[in-house]
């Protein structure tokens, strides 16, 4: 009988208090009379397996503890409500705030698109100063100043630190701020990038002094703090001044601050900016136009941008008191008969009240809107630049050879009216285009919105979908396949409209719609047909002068020819030359 040393007991399992502890062999070994223990040995191996087992079910217990499911309570406790201050402040991307030279630009616009609009809704010819001062590598200080209308004291920390508040969101009318977010989250950023406030300076009259104030917004209830509010002196009779400390890098190229005041001074040729940048360098962009741009008059939603729910709300809130009544007054371009017409066709009586229609009658009238012929809504809404100053303003930053531009007609898309202008110039000097490989620059787009230029996802906006779909060969230019043609051309392209349809809320790019992208082809296709004649006519031009060249160049030899073969004199050769050159001229027509 083989005996085993309890080193070798342990490696084989026999022994030991491990979790592999095997006591199976031994008791068979024992049962069979071929153990080395007895009896007690056995019971003392059968009591460590049970120990090592309990020693598990206590460690599964604890296992099973820590995992625990988490009831439905105890879910509800984490439950809150989520401030869109502070989702935008944790998605500050989502505003174009994602890294520090983008901030810059995207403040700047917000500023400068508040005080064009200010100036413009109370009919005053805008004066801006633009200036941003560099305190550290990455520290600057932004300052915009206009001379319009100013703002009440009570409305100034709600403009300033209170996003999603403002007057342009439910106005059916052009203009460039939308949302009410811009120069509110311009602010936050500062506030989370260097702790600093938004310095504020607004003068409403000749007759007050200004209100100086100093607000930062409460991300976590989204509402402003006022830190300081006090009288102070203002230069300007009325206006307004901000002043926004950020983190920011100022970098120069086609997406900087320097680019966009250039763009904001082409699709605004009745302003005047001076921009001061970081460097020292002073731009002075002064007024082309005396003129004031069409003032857009607010109307009513047009019936086929409504959708089934938003039409059912209206219904459900509206105060009319039958249903004809309410279709004639909370909609544009509906007649006492057209509204009429649309009942009929949903089976809706018109005498109706709007506050008891059902989701099935509401349907019905949505589908009997949809079917029934109605005339677009007015275009008195959209105040586009015109095809005259659009060209004043490109000539305003761009030198070139020739310029053309065209103005299309309203449109629609969803409802909303829209008119599309493009503007181009040829043979541009010191232009800094993307290079080709033989070393020609591909055309220059600028992309403008309600008069704001957009200069960032150009390739995702329908303005570049719709100039890389027209075959610009037709219009003697050069053109790779799936690329810009190529040229000393810049080419810009508006689209004004009541609510023009941006991809993001930082609004940079132009969403496709067909409408859209088709109006931008008809605008774009006219000023190319302007320029394919203006080239060919250049090219015959070209081609008829160095004909010129020839005859010039081959004249002589023929007169000397014709004195060997007619035995002409030096003067008769002359005239015999003369006349010739003449004759040839005179055929061939430039």
């Amino acid at each position: 009988m083989k005996k085993y040393k309890k080193s070798e007991a342990d490696q084989m399992g026999l022994f030991g208090g491990a979790e592999g502890v095997k006591v199976e062999p031994l008791v068979a070994q024992i049962e069979e009379g071929q153990g080395t223990r007895d009896k007690e040995q056995v019971k003392e191996a059968e009591g460590t397996k049970k120990k090592v087992q309990g020693e598990k079910r206590e460690k599964g217990k604890g296992e099973k503890k820590s995992h625990s499911v988490v009831t439905a309570e105890e879910l509800a406790t984490k439950q809150r409500d989520i401030s869109v201050s502070e989702f935008f402040a944790k998605n500050r991307h989502l505003l174009g705030f994602d890294n520090p030279r983008k901030a810059l630009l995207t403040a700047v616009k917000e500023a400068v698109d508040n005080a064009l609009d200010a100036c413009e809704e109370a009919r005053i010819l805008p004066d801006l100063k633009v200036a941003i001062k560099q305190l550290s590598e990455s520290k600057f200080v932004m300052t915009v100043r206009d001379n319009g209308p100013g703002i009440v004291k009570a409305q100034i920390p709600n403009v300033f630190a209170r996003l999603l508040y403002g007057s342009k969101f439910h106005s059916m009318k052009m203009s460039r701020g939308q949302q009410g977010i811009g120069i509110s989250a311009a602010g936050m950023y500062g506030l989370l990038t260097t702790g600093e406030p938004v310095q504020i300076i607004s003068r409403t009259s000749v007759h007050k002094r200004a209100i100086h104030c100093h607000v930062q917004i409460d991300t976590a209830k989204n509402r402003p703090l006022v830190v300081l509010d006090e009288e102070c002196d203002f230069e300007l009779d009325t206006g307004t001044s901000v002043m926004i400390t950020m983190e920011g890098k100022y970098q120069k190229g086609r997406q900087s601050v320097d680019e966009y005041i250039a763009q904001t001074a082409m699709a605004n040729p009745h302003a005047h900016i001076v921009y001061e940048a970081p460097d020292g360098n002073v731009y002075d962009y002064a007024r082309q136009v005396d003129e004031l741009p069409f003032v857009a008059k607010e109307i009513k939603p047009h019936p086929y941008g409504v959708e089934l729910g938003l039409l059912f709300q209206m219904a459900q809130a509206s105060p009319c008191k039958t249903i004809g009544e309410f279709l004639r007054h909370s909609f544009s371009r509906v007649s006492d008969k057209l509204a009429h017409d649309i009942c009929d066709k949903a089976k809706v009586k018109a005498t109706t009240k709007p506050a008891s229609l059902t989701l099935q009658q509401a349907e019905a009238l949505h589908t009997a809107i949809n079917q029934t012929k109605i005339m677009a809504p007015p275009t008195d809404c959209i105040g586009p630049i015109g095809a005259q100053q659009l060209e004043q303003g490109l000539k305003r930053v761009v030198e070139a050879e020739v310029y053309f531009s065209s103005s299309r007609s309203p449109s629609v898309y969803r409802g909303n009216p829209f008119l599309v202008e493009a503007a181009i110039a040829y043979g541009v000097k010191n232009m800094n285009g993307e290079e080709k490989e033989e070393g020609e620059p591909l055309m220059r787009l600028i992309r403008i919105a309600n008069r704001v230029p957009l200069l960032y996802q150009q390739s995702a906006c329908a303005t570049f979908k719709s100039v890389m779909q027209i075959n610009w060969r037709n219009y003697g230019m050069s053109q790779s396949k799936g690329a810009l043609p190529g040229g000393p051309v810049v080419l810009m392209v508006h689209i004004a409209s009541v609510w023009v349809p941006f991809t993001s809320e930082s609004k940079e790019a132009i969403a496709h719609y067909p409408e859209i992208i088709k109006e931008i082809k008809l605008a774009v296709q006219e000023c190319g047909r302007h320029l394919g004649i203006y080239l060919r006519k250049k090219k015959r031009l070209h081609q008829e002068l160095q004909k010129r060249g020839y005859i010039e160049t081959y004249l002589p030899f023929i007169g000397e020819a014709l004195k060997d073969i007619l035995t002409l004199n030096d003067g008769q050769v002359s005239d015999v030359v003369a006349k010739l050159k003449h004759t040839l001229e005179n055929s061939r027509k430039l």
